[in-house]
């Protein structure tokens, strides 16, 4: 879920915290990216035509791996340096959360055998969405492709978006790309939406900074967010992202919110545990030590992707050949960018200079041309 409402609240009370960005404008970058949401997105979106699903010979779904090689091989080109971070163990806290998650997926389960029955495309198209879910294997999957591709993967021990924004919060990274706005909770500097967007293309990233706009501490911040809708428990009802913010300016912090606030007319939820939320937002469960991390970008193993994704995965072996291709020349030409920017200033990233556009497979693409891109075979 993230942050309920962040987003319309920033852009309705700090506008300038969020800056459109030029996807090139992140040339030489290393960017965290939060790899469970970005393989959500991915078997939603890529190849996927009602319950119908791109999968290999085995009737495995494919999509997934369609999606990350795709959209990996897009930021290299770009010259930016992706970090995948995958989640470890969801906190305890979280327990509640993800109950109801749990709970939607089987309504919507319900609902899709309904539309199904009645022949309603739209309703089949709408709740099929709904019942995805990242699992173990789908994970595995894509730390296997990366790694395959030379490119770094984090395993957080918790919470992928406390990984990310600790890899950004020491330098490691320069930003966070994620569509959930949790990151920035956990204190990420730089946070970057729609970067992992198949349709990124068309749709500018969005870069936030938002603690000197909002004109908040960082304790203040996450006091408005437990207060908005977090993932580690319920708010209190009646209390949306306005008012949060309102009485966060009124009186500074959660504590002193409760001995002014109106009982009468708000219900504070019973053994609220606000208090472990933000403990688990401000001191959360990340990995700090260098070799464990190893974050490294190599060559590509040719034949291992090959044997990955053509023989194992029914890929169209010229695709994925020009495909590693596109790997090599893109790592080369990050190589290139980065020694360059050693002996002259870097330019202001937000006036990017202009570089000439490398297509990439849009999801249209994807699923225009997914008979020859991934085995052909849709699973119902």
């Amino acid at each position: 879920m993230g942050i309920k409402g962040l987003t319309k609240l920033l852009a309705d009370n700090a506008p300038s915290c969020m800056k459109e960005q030029k996807f090139e404008s992140y040339f030489g970058r290393k960017i965290a990216v939060d790899a469970s949401m970005s393989i959500y997105q991915f078997l939603i979106v890529v190849g996927r035509t009602g319950t119908e699903m791109l999968t290999n010979e085995a009737g495995e779904v494919t999509s997934h791996l369609q999606g990350m090689f795709n959209r990996t091989i897009r930021l290299l080109e770009a010259g930016i340096k992706p970090v995948y971070v995958f989640d470890g163990k969801p906190p305890e806290l979280k327990r509640q959360e993800l109950a109801k998650r749990y709970s939607k997926r089987a309504d919507a389960t319900a609902d899709l055998s309904g539309a199904i029955e009645a022949g309603n495309k739209e309703d089949i198209e709408k709740y099929s969405k709904r019942t995805v879910k990242v699992t173990k294997q789908h994970n595995d999957d894509c730390k296997r492709l990366l790694r395959l591709m030379g490119v770094p993967v984090v395993e957080a021990t918790s919470e992928a978006e406390a990984q990310c924004a600790a890899l950004c919060k020491s330098g490691k990274v320069y930003g966070v790309a994620s569509e959930d706005m949790d990151s920035l909770t956990f204190g990420a500097p730089k946070f970057l939406r729609h970067l992992m967007d198949p349709s990124s293309r068309k749709i500018p990233v969005m870069e936030f900074k938002i603690l000197e706009e909002l004109q908040l501490t960082m304790d203040q911040f996450i006091d408005l967010c437990i207060l908005s809708g977090c993932d580690y428990c319920d708010s209190i009802r009646g209390i949306g992202g306005q008012t949060a913010l309102k009485l966060i300016r009124q009186h500074g912090s959660i504590e002193t919110i409760l001995e002014n606030l109106n009982k009468e007319r708000y219900q504070i939820p019973e053994e609220w545990p606000y208090n472990e939320a933000r403990k688990l937002f401000k001191e959360p469960d990340v990995i700090t030590d260098e070799e464990q991390l190893d974050i490294k970008w190599t060559s590509p193993d040719e034949e291992g992707i090959v044997q990955f994704l053509v023989n194992e995965n029914g890929f169209n072996i010229d695709r994925v050949t020009k495909a590693i291709e596109k790997i090599k020349t893109a790592k080369n030409k990050s190589s290139q960018g980065r020694l360059e920017s050693f002996f002259k200033p870097v330019a202001n990233s937000s006036v990017p200079a202009k570089r000439k556009e490398i297509p990439e497979s849009t999801t249209k693409g994807a699923a225009n041309k997914k008979t020859k891109g991934a085995g052909g075979r849709k699973k119902k």
